[in-house]
């Protein structure tokens, strides 16, 4: 059986989601996901979007960035990204999405580590669920757009060094051809390839296999980054991650003697190290994080969901510190995109967590992932639009060939994320 579209999306995340919504509507989107369409990492989102508040923010901005991404960066994503920040905001707003407001109606704005100023835009710490969550409703609201859940991307099609489409495995193991003039990938992070992580477990990095199985180029895919603070819990599976804004709005960490040990608002990788250090110290799994110096009303408000989910871990926060330890959350690097989030491959884009345009550098700044998505993945959208060609759909293919191609795709991407991290060290000493 051969599936045909205009436009097919791999995931449904904030990337895929936003991408869709800014194809033109007389073409036919198909979307497909490896689960279902709510589980992706962006519904997991806690801290909040950042935005460019004004242009006397900008400098300011910039620079929080850069130096979280150890310069790394490049310096053309990242004026990309703050200069289309309010109006990807003002465009969400006009979608249905709630951030939180002071009694005049007025955005309210929270501060996290590496920030100079608070611009960080919330809705409780539910916030990648709050814009998620109503990105999906309006998709499935739109005609054009067809989304399929449980359905697997095991390869990508190419045809005359062109992308034209996915062989994808459905829930009961068959596999079909789909067909398409257009492929965006935005099939996340590789959270599911780590013991301890904050993603959830199907993300896998599959958009990374297949991109090394053709030839497509990657970058930076050693540039993992690892969150300070998750709950500890002994038990296997995702991490409850405990959001950078917990931290940005006063809370504090101690070791083992309840000794404060590092300035916790730096970026994420330096209270990272210093957490390990202490641990390694003290011969401690974890270490503690109280939030007692946070107004209480304040946590109440800000941070319900937190509360909640560790008061039925046993923890009141209003009263006590709870154990954390750092894990595997986001992916800096990914597949290597231009401007407009396309592969070196023809016909195939990349965004979201899997691609990577230089933004986020070698470190990402808390809360510019949703951001650096949406705005990359309208630029996407607005390029294939824009420059949008027929392609000639390929031949029936015999699937069969794919039905288990994938099996080997998790050692695959951590060989070359192993490989990655090896020319990186080496280029370090020569230097």
């Amino acid at each position: 059986m051969i599936l045909q579209t205009d436009v097919l999306i791999v995931g449904t995340g904030v990337g895929g989601l936003f991408c869709a919504l800014h194809i033109p509507e007389d073409k036919n989107v198909l979307m497909i996901t490896k689960a279902k369409a709510d589980e992706s990492d962006s519904f997991l989102a806690q801290g909040g979007i950042c935005v460019l508040k004004s242009e006397e923010d900008y400098d300011s901005y910039f620079e929080d960035t850069m130096r979280a991404g150890h310069y790394e960066n490049n310096p053309e994503a990242v004026d990309i990204m703050l200069r289309s920040s309010r109006g990807v905001i003002d465009e969400l707003i006009g979608m249905g999405v709630e951030f939180e407001r002071d009694e005049n109606g007025e955005l309210l704005y929270t501060k996290e580590g590496a920030h100079s100023t608070a611009r960080i835009l919330f809705h409780e710490d539910v916030t990648g669920k709050e814009i998620t969550s109503k990105l999906l409703s309006l998709a499935k609201s739109k005609k054009n757009i067809k989304i399929i859940e449980d359905c697997t991307m095991v390869d990508i099609i190419e045809q005359d060094g062109a992308c034209a489409g996915i062989a994808a495995r459905h829930k009961n193991g068959v596999c079909t051809q789909i067909n398409a003039d257009y492929t965006v990938l935005a099939t996340g992070g590789v959270g599911g390839l780590y013991k301890h992580s904050t993603n959830y477990r199907h993300l896998s990095g599959d958009g990374l296999a297949v991109s090394i199985k053709h030839g497509i180029e990657l970058e930076n895919i050693d540039y993992i980054q690892i969150h300070p603070t998750t709950l500890y819990s002994g038990e296997r599976g995702r991490r409850f991650l405990i959001s950078e804004s917990v931290r940005g709005e006063g809370a504090v960490l101690y070791n083992s003697h309840m000794q404060r040990f590092t300035d916790e608002l730096q970026p994420r990788d330096v209270v990272t190290a210093a957490i390990y250090e202490q641990m390694k110290k003290d011969k401690a799994r974890y270490v503690w994080l109280s939030m007692k110096p946070i107004d209480k009303k304040e946590l109440i408000s800000h941070f319900p969901h937190i509360l909640e989910h560790c008061r039925k871990n046993g923890y009141d926060v209003t009263k006590e510190p709870i154990p954390v330890v750092p894990s595997q959350h986001y992916f800096m690097g990914g597949i290597k995109v231009n401007m407009s989030s396309k592969t070196s491959m023809d016909r195939l884009y990349a965004t979201g967590e899997t691609a990577c345009n230089g933004v986020h550098g070698r470190n990402r700044l808390a809360s510019n992932s949703l951001l650096e998505s949406l705005v990359f993945a309208k630029r996407a959208a607005m390029e294939i639009g824009s420059t949008y060609k027929k392609y000639e759909p390929c031949p029936e293919l015999d699937m069969r060939a794919y039905e288990d191609c994938d099996k080997d795709y998790g050692t695959l991407v951590l060989k070359e994320i192993e490989r990655s991290k090896t020319e990186h060290e080496q280029n370090n000493n020569k230097a």
